[in-house]
């Protein structure tokens, strides 16, 4: 394969992705050696002059967007005959490829994606962009998380030209009144596009009908949205997002608040009814209601970091607890005093982290504190009745030499 084909700039690219309206995706390397998504432009994008002009006015406020819900813009580059912008690449699956194997049935997982895409609208709307392509198939599911891709490139680039080329800009099914009226496009018919999507996601279909792209676009302008099959707790939301009128629509921001104060319940799988009443049924599912956890409303960033410290802190304890039990044996012979009281001053530390961890009603960390403690003297007495002092030393010696590695390392 020619270096023309298989390079974008500075970018090797590895292999498609997929194709849109406006280019085609590619998974690459970059200089160091980092997986991004590459989309290069189709020639008759490049070709169009006034298009690249208004996507070369865009792209400083597309890379300022930044959001844990969106695959930033990382680089563009509109020079020469092969055109590209780079976004960070996200390895996952589409939402329109999920739902094909069956729609989104979980509470939890339908808010988790509801928040995650009002956040991503928020944070695009709050720089100035509005998306004006969003669907099924730009919203990518990582974790459990989804992600936004695809941002500001419908909107940057002008419609009555791009349409002239030959592109589509916007899938017809999830594209506002509006927009199929010949009006602009603002954030309000992204929020449009956010509920037909959410409906999508929960009930398998689209909630316009399908067909022929002018009988889908009639209903859309004409007909009220079959929401047969979306959660209860979720249709004011959407009936509202998709209110003809855009001025009537909810901002992001409020899609943002409002599905905070939501606490869906998944149904509960039914069981074989006891013959006492209705009534202990309904008793025992409230109950299940009420014993399951509220949603983690942190974001994936700080979900990862607490992540991230739960197992520094676990790794830390655990090493306290072996380089105590190791020190006090080896003082135990020739400096008791000094033995028991680093085995005495280190329970007291960990006694007062377990108090800290039980007000915060952190079973785990209380457990890890208890054990350390009873592991410290254990080890003591272990190390000191079955090796002696000068074996202890020695293995106190490699300790020590092992954590100077680690810090010159580090």
């Amino acid at each position: 394969m020619e270096s023309s084909v298989s390079n974008a700039g500075p970018y090797r690219l590895l292999s498609p992705l997929g194709k849109g309206g406006f280019g085609e995706v590619h998974l690459a390397l970059d200089a160091e050696g980092r997986t991004v998504a590459v989309k290069v432009l189709h020639p008759h994008i490049v070709a169009d002059g006034s298009a690249i002009t208004r996507l070369s006015r865009e792209v400083e406020t597309m890379l300022r967007v930044r959001g844990p819900h969106i695959a930033e813009v990382l680089d563009v580059s509109l020079d020469g005959d092969r055109p590209y912008i780079v976004t960070r690449y996200v390895p996952g699956r589409a939402l329109s490829t999920i739902v094909a194997e069956g729609p989104v049935e979980d509470g939890a997982d339908l808010l988790r994606l509801a928040r995650g895409l009002a956040e991503a609208l928020a944070a695009i709307h709050d720089a100035g962009v509005v998306h004006r392509d969003l669907k099924p198939a730009n919203v990518m599911l990582a974790d459990g998380e989804p992600y936004l891709i695809d941002f500001g490139i419908a909107s940057a680039l002008d419609l009555v030209s791009v349409t002239d080329t030959g592109a589509v800009v916007g899938t017809p099914g999830y594209l506002a009144p509006e927009v199929l009226e010949g009006r602009e496009a603002g954030p309000p018919a992204d929020v449009f596009a956010f509920a037909t999507t959410l409906a999508f996601a929960a009930t398998g279909r689209p909630i316009y009908g399908q067909g022929p792209a002018p009988a889908v676009a009639y209903r859309i302008v004409h007909h009220d949205p079959d929401l047969t099959g979306v959660p209860s707790w979720l249709v004011p939301i959407l009936r509202d997002a998709l209110a003809t009128d855009p001025a009537a629509r909810p901002t992001a921001g409020q899609l943002l608040a409002r599905l905070g104060a939501q606490r869906p319940v998944t149904p509960v799988s039914p069981v074989t009814p006891a013959p006492a009443s209705a009534h202990r049924e309904e008793e025992t599912v409230e109950l299940k209601a009420a014993a399951a956890p509220p949603p983690d409303t942190r974001s994936p960033a700080e979900i990862a970091f607490a992540r991230r410290r739960d197992v520094v802190r676990r790794r830390w304890v655990i090493g306290t607890c072996a380089v105590v039990g190791l020190l006090a044996a080896t003082g135990r012979e020739h400096l008791p005093e000094a033995s028991l009281l680093l085995l005495v001053v280190y329970g007291l530390a960990l006694l007062i982290d377990a108090m800290f961890g039980l007000a915060a009603k952190a079973k785990g960390r209380v457990v890890l504190d208890l054990s350390a403690i009873a592991g410290s003297i254990v080890l003591w007495w272990v190390l000191s009745t079955f090796f002696s002092t000068f074996i202890l030393l020695l293995a106190v010696g490699a300790v020590l030499f092992a954590l100077g590695v680690l810090v010159l390392a580090s």
